[in-house]
């Protein structure tokens, strides 16, 4: 007999409104049916006067629901919460603690972190030191059966959680949050992960916990930050979901991927986050700079970030990317590159056509830096190569044409195309219906096969172009070719910034 999903509330920042909590409480649960649980995260004393708490700490009233709630956020409620540990605060309303693992009698596992960051010491009763996130990290992850925690929750967002995924208003992720969180977020993979504090309601895109192709399928995260009660604004401050304890689900089930899920916010940042450094976003890492006029447009200088820049007093140092151990013919700073097939450059990536093209358009997409396979790029290069994948099957759309990409990591030394599998020779195959082929490659694999294959009578019906080296036309067509290419991209083009 399958489990029957447990039904709970999550709610951010009360802030003393508790007759306006209960009351939405009572009319969700007279409309859709008792739940199991309340969680609040985020500020649940207020600066109001404590006439209205003290009829529930007296008893005259009483939370409609079992109600968690995190701890103080400020010098000026600390008072409520004497019991470091945690302690009943008024019928059915219970602190969790500073910091802990709350499990259910179903299963359900929720690790809790009250207060915000704090980089110094002592540290304050309002706040959590890279000690505290440390030791819940440990304390959990160090089983080897750990897969992941229910719920977490926090009244700081993690930084950097907006990464890869969709806009979070007006809250910048790379400045506002806590890196001890993302740290925290990063280790413990909960399924859902709830936080408040920035008055505002954002839903962020399901993340993947795992790195695809690398590692086995791990489940997805859910991010929730809720805005606080009764807000004129009317942003929703609460969320109802059903969960079913993780140690209760079906293995398989438990992986399945959301179809609109991305790649792990703080893939790169987690490593620097727990040391409690706060450090910029992964994509705002410089790589070496390439100015190329591409855009024949005289005096027109394009920055590492991809854009239009005005000179600036104080110009980053940019990171180098990875060097060949010796010539190579697609990393953009060697001399070997046949830089008039280049036809257009972003932050990580750049786009060149194929010497000896199956067609006129036909493209590379390749990484600046050295790289032999996906296995070693870095979350910021990966994501511009998935863009450029992207607006390339948008260029191709609109001119009525279809698209194939594929990559094969076997007898090369330069990434082509992405893909990914660790110490292995593949074959990788991506279609514009989003079909993905993976083959590994054991012994004796023709080198040509994607080509050949593409270039066959049933597919290009265009067998002599089997072999690039047979294909080759001069420089001056191909400076043509590259030209007319950069032209028709220029209206597709997402590394320049047109204001």
């Amino acid at each position: 007999m399958a489990q029957k999903p447990l039904r709970l509330l999550a709610c951010g920042d009360v802030e003393g409104k508790f007759d306006a909590l209960f009351n939405r409480v009572r009319a969700i649960q007279k409309k859709s049916g008792n739940f199991d649980l309340l969680l609040c995260v985020g500020n649940f004393f207020g600066s109001t006067p404590d006439a209205e708490w003290e009829e529930y700490k007296t008893g005259v009233k009483k939370a409609p629901i079992q109600t968690y709630v995190l701890g103080a956020n400020n010098q000026e409620t600390v008072k409520y919460f004497q019991d470091v540990d945690g302690c009943e605060l008024a019928e059915n309303i219970t602190y969790l603690g500073r910091k802990g693992v709350f499990t259910g009698s179903s299963g359900l596992q929720i690790v809790y972190l009250s207060g915000t960051e704090s980089l110094n010491e002592p540290v304050p009763g309002y706040s959590f030191s890279p000690k505290d996130v440390s030791s819940l990290r440990t304390m959990l992850c160090s089983t080897p059966q750990f897969k992941g925690v229910d719920i977490l929750l926090t009244s700081p967002w993690p930084k950097y959680v907006g990464n890869f995924g969709n806009s979070s208003g007006e809250v910048d992720t790379k400045k506002c949050g806590s890196a001890l969180i993302s740290s925290l977020a990063t280790g413990l993979k909960p399924r859902y992960h709830f936080a408040a504090l920035e008055k505002t309601y954002y839903e962020r895109l399901p993340y993947r916990n795992h790195i695809v192709l690398q590692e086995n399928a791990q489940h997805a995260t859910r991010f929730i930050a809720l805005a606080n009660v009764g807000n004129p604004e009317k942003k929703k401050y609460l969320y109802a979901f059903s969960i079913v304890p993780m140690k209760l689900m079906d293995a398989a089930e438990l992986v399945k991927q959301p179809p609109d899920v991305t790649e792990n916010p703080y893939r790169k940042s987690g490593k620097e986050a727990s040391t409690g450094k706060q450090t910029p976003a992964p994509e705002e890492e410089s790589a070496c700079q390439f100015f190329f006029d591409l855009n024949e447009k005289q005096g027109r200088k394009r920055s590492s970030t991809g854009r239009d820049s005005k000179s600036s007093p104080h110009p980053k140092q940019p990171r180098k990317p990875p060097q060949p151990p010796g010539p190579c013919w697609f990393c953009l700073a060697s001399p070997e590159v046949e830089k008039h097939l280049v036809v257009n450059i972003g932050t990580h990536c750049y786009l060149a056509l194929a010497k000896g093209g199956l067609s006129d358009d036909h493209v590379l997409i390749l990484p600046i830096g050295h790289y032999q396979s996906v296995v070693e790029l870095s979350a910021e290069v990966v994501e511009e190569v998935e863009k450029y994948k992207a607006t390339l099957r948008r260029f191709f759309r609109s001119r009525g044409k279809r698209c194939v990409l594929f990559e094969r990591n076997y007898k090369s030394h330069h990434l082509q195309l992405q893909i990914a599998q660790p110490g292995a020779a593949y074959f990788y195959v991506e279609l514009d219906t989003g079909e993905k082929l993976f083959h590994r490659i054991k012994k004796n694999f023709p080198l040509q096969f994607g080509r050949e294959v593409l270039a066959s009578e049933a597919i290009l019906n265009i067998p002599d172009k089997s072999d690039w080296r047979k294909c080759q036309i001069s420089k001056e067509e191909e400076e043509t070719l590259a030209r007319r290419f950069r032209k028709d991209f220029e209206p597709f083009d997402f590394t320049v910034d047109d204001d």
